[in-house]
């Protein structure tokens, strides 16, 4: 069965009425930033809303006034390539995959905090689906056993806030804690509690880590000037009691609903970050926890020059101690899943049909792993459900 993506809908609807790029209003963020591009043969909706609308955009945050401001050069590097060989994919995506939303709340206290005070620190855990080969039926498509078996790729961040970045103003510096990390790893060392010994305090206790939320993840190449961790959620589901709504929409249980937990930690239904990899042979901000940075090869050592800072490739995220800018993007998955001038000259699928796809998909996988939204974020890592917290929707 095919299946047709809302971009794609919305695509096919509006291909006759779509007007040309020339006939943007003076001055609108199309214009300006697309000038230098000849009209685009290929429309979309969202492209012609965000001409009608750009002129009442909000002003450009002041990102570049920042001290860990992103990298300003614009070399485009040979490692920019999308791990995808299907023909017809977009170059813009370099790696795709099922990311999960965890938080740890603080020593000592219940693994559900009542509040956002509560909470420690943040984690996101990523699994990347396996490039696909020309000789795959539907090299496009993931495999069926890609995203449901357990993958010895899969990596843990930390993000050292209560919160995920929002806006431009909002820069987190989060560290690879695991990288090729097994189930099994993830299992003993990261999903369950602890305790330990202090000699002043006695016994202390560490709260197991509670699932927040699940989706879809795509990190992206923004012609090598910028890259972005966009993803599309698809738990927690309405059925579970997100805003106490119902079969809205897809996702695992009928439907995406974020709740009071999800919305103050800074999840959307759709999000995205500006993400660039820190140079190891500079050091960190002054009182930044977050350890040494990682030991790279020398051949990747070259590939940062002399630069501080460098946009964020899938292979940085596969060394532990690993450290990059998170930056929030407040206009969600637009920049991030924008198309680029190449793949629209030759056809190929745009971006956010990519990702709303590999979204649907994810949504049919989870409905046959468990009874509610935690089973079955515990049965995708391969875990006993009733050993651990429920995903948390409100405190």
């Amino acid at each position: 069965m095919t299946t047709t993506t809302r971009s794609a809908a919305k695509k096919h609807e509006e291909a006759s009425a779509a007007p040309p790029a020339e006939h943007a209003e003076p001055g609108s963020k199309h214009k300006t930033d697309e000038s230098a591009a000849p009209p685009s043969p290929k429309r979309s909706k969202k492209a012609e809303k965000k001409e009608k609308g750009s002129a009442k955009e909000a002003p450009p945050s002041d990102e570049t006034k920042h001290e860990e401001q992103q990298p300003r050069d614009t070399h485009k590097t040979p490692q920019n390539e999308p791990t995808d060989q299907n023909k017809d994919a977009p170059s813009s995506i370099l790696e795709k995959g099922i990311i999960y939303f965890f938080h740890r709340a603080r020593v000592d206290t219940d693994p559900h905090p009542s509040s956002l005070n509560d909470i420690a620190r943040s984690y996101l855990l990523l699994r990347p689906l396996a490039p696909k080969s020309k000789d795959d039926p539907d090299p496009g498509k993931p495999a069926a056993d890609a995203a449901a078996s357990p993958s010895d790729k899969a990596r843990l961040i930390l993000v050292p806030k209560k919160t995920l970045p929002r806006t431009g103003r909002d820069r987190w510096t989060a560290v690879v804690e695991k990288a090729g990390a097994s189930f099994a790893q993830l299992r003993d060392e990261f999903l369950g509690g602890s305790e330990y010994e202090t000699k002043t305090r006695g016994t202390r206790h560490t709260p197991a880590a509670t699932p927040v939320g699940e989706g879809v993840y795509a990190i992206t190449s923004t012609g090598g000037r910028a890259s972005h961790l966009a993803y599309l959620l698809t738990l927690p589901s309405a059925s579970e009691g997100g805003n106490g709504k119902e079969g809205e929409g897809k996702g695992g249980g009928g439907g995406v609903e974020l709740g009071e937990v999800q919305k103050k930690m800074g999840l959307r239904e759709r999000g995205s970050f500006v993400v660039s990899t820190r140079n190891p042979e500079f050091g960190g901000p002054e009182g930044a926890r977050v350890g040494k940075g990682a030991e790279y090869p020398e051949e990747l050592l070259k590939e940062f020059r002399s630069l501080r800072w460098v946009p964020t490739q899938p292979k940085h995220l596969d060394y532990v101690g690993t450290q990059f800018l998170m930056v929030g993007e407040s206009s969600g998955v637009e920049k991030a899943l924008e198309p680029q001038e190449e793949d629209v000259k030759e056809g190929k699928e745009e971006p956010e049909e990519e990702m709303e796809r590999l979204e649907e998909e994810d949504a049919e996988r989870l409905e046959g792993l468990g009874e509610d939204d935690a089973g079955r974020i515990y049965a995708d890592l391969q875990v006993d459900a009733r050993e651990y917290p429920k995903l948390q929707t409100s405190f």
